[in-house]
């Protein structure tokens, strides 16, 4: 090779090594409607990572105790031609020298909600805010004196009827398993893949450097083979392994992409578990998307409170609605035929379509009359068109008569030629902007 084809070959292979940017992953999306992805956070330089390591403490009684959690750094690792973002210890300064814990010990526990059901709680940071009760659930989180505790080598087994869960020492970790004794999951540590050269994150949290703010990281281990399923109503494929999911709530404007219009924070293993982050935060799940072994619940909130089910789809599905409440049986007729399209805009095109549908013997139970009942179309004033629907009222009983029932699109977004708009102003009923103002 001569000098000069190895200086090409060099060239070569600089263009091709990946540069990893720095970019926060808590600054504001570019548009209102972008999904604000929280795993940036854990590729930005500037911020702190605290990796769980070790018991600092526990009390087997009360299945509670502190973790001590090791900061590091992200660094990055050139290998010839190959550059990766790794996490180092923590090299850094503090000032006053002594007066910041580099290495904090905080607060977490076990909580045995149900047989089947156990509640695991991180704190990040000073135990400051006043506990209420949560929106998400059903009601008080009961607790369950089923499960009995064992010491084992290690650390300490609390077993029931539905499973086990095992709290190592150290290095810190949490195994489940089901009745039988098989492994189902267990948290990740960075001691675990030790010789592997790609990055893994570990069970961990960040701490922003712009704000001091912080998200969590749940690591779990991932089964070959295992699959996942969940997250609400998702369009992408249905097992989950291997995808991101961006649990951000947005007008989907279809079905074709990772856009959910209703995101939730609960999956299910074919593995035999489930769990449900409880959090109305942003969230990300790299359910094995960036690490194939690896379900990482990134949890843009300061503590962690996550729930954990044992046992058969049913059974998850049953402990989950027990704890965030049963949605009560939809009426019969709304599980049948819906006809629609954008849109009706006239009493006489939805009773043409009414008549044809009895006529041609098509069972329909529903007709979704779309955006053109108000007199403009897509201003929404909750008023039908009087140019253009004559008697809605008889329409309706008139459709319900031949056993149709009727749905109405409506969208609380009130443009400022609306006739509400001025009253919904006056009255300070609108959404403000971080600045108190209209955000329009």
């Amino acid at each position: 090779m001569t000098r000069t084809h190895r200086f090409l070959w060099l060239l070569l292979a600089l263009g091709s090594t990946p540069v990893l940017v720095a970019q926060s992953g808590n600054q504001p999306p570019a548009l209102l409607s972008d999904l604000v992805d929280i795993s940036r956070d854990f590729q930005d330089y500037t911020n702190g990572y605290f990796l769980a390591d070790r018991l600092a403490a526990f009390d087997p009684a009360t299945a509670a105790g502190k973790l001590v959690w090791q900061r590091h750094q992200l660094s990055p690792r050139i290998a010839f031609s190959n550059m990766e973002a790794v996490l180092r210890p923590f090299d850094g300064v503090t000032f006053p020298e002594n007066e910041y814990a580099v290495n904090p010990e905080l607060a977490f526990s076990l909580e045995f909600v149900t047989p089947r059901t156990v509640r695991l709680r991180l704190k990040t940071g000073p135990e400051i805010k006043p506990e209420g009760q949560s929106l998400m659930l059903a009601g008080p989180v009961p607790r369950d004196s089923s499960w009995k505790m064992t010491r084992v080598e290690g650390g300490y087994r609390y077993a029931s009827t539905g499973g086990s869960v095992t709290v190592l020492e150290k290095p810190w970790r949490l195994e489940l398993r089901d009745a039988q004794g098989r492994l189902l999951t267990k948290t990740n540590h960075s001691a675990d893949l030790p010789a592997t050269l790609v990055p893994a994150l570990p069970f961990s949290f960040i701490r922003r450097s712009s704000d001091y703010s912080r998200s969590v990281a749940a690591s779990f281990y991932l089964s070959a083979g295992e699959k996942l399923f969940g997250c609400g109503e998702s369009f992408t494929r249905l097992d989950k392994r291997g995808q991101k999911i961006i649990l951000w709530t947005n007008d989907a404007n279809g079905v074709e992409t990772e856009r959910m219009y209703k995101p939730i924070p609960f999956f299910m293993s074919s593995r035999g578990y489930g769990m449900f982050v409880h959090s109305s935060s942003p969230m990300t799940f790299d359910m094995g998307a960036s690490f194939h072994a690896a379900n990482n619940l990134l949890v843009g909130d300061d503590d962690l409170d996550l729930f954990v089910f044992l046992g058969e789809p049913k059974d998850i599905l049953d402990e989950y609605t027990k704890l965030t409440g049963k949605a009560a049986m939809p009426p019969l007729w709304s599980f049948g035929l819906w006809m629609s399209r954008i849109t009706y805009l006239s009493e006489e095109q939805v009773r043409t379509v009414a008549a044809k549908l009895r006529q041609n013997r098509i069972p329909d139970d529903v007709i979704h009359i779309d955006t053109g009942w108000f007199e403009t179309d897509w201003r929404c004033d909750y008023e039908f068109s009087k140019s253009r629907f004559k008697d809605p009222a008889k329409m309706i009983a008139d459709l319900k008569q031949d056993g149709f029932h009727i749905s109405l699109w409506q969208l609380p977004y009130f443009v400022p030629k609306n006739t509400l708009f001025p009253e919904i102003v006056q009255r300070g009923l609108y959404v403000k902007d971080s600045k108190g103002n209209l955000p329009y």
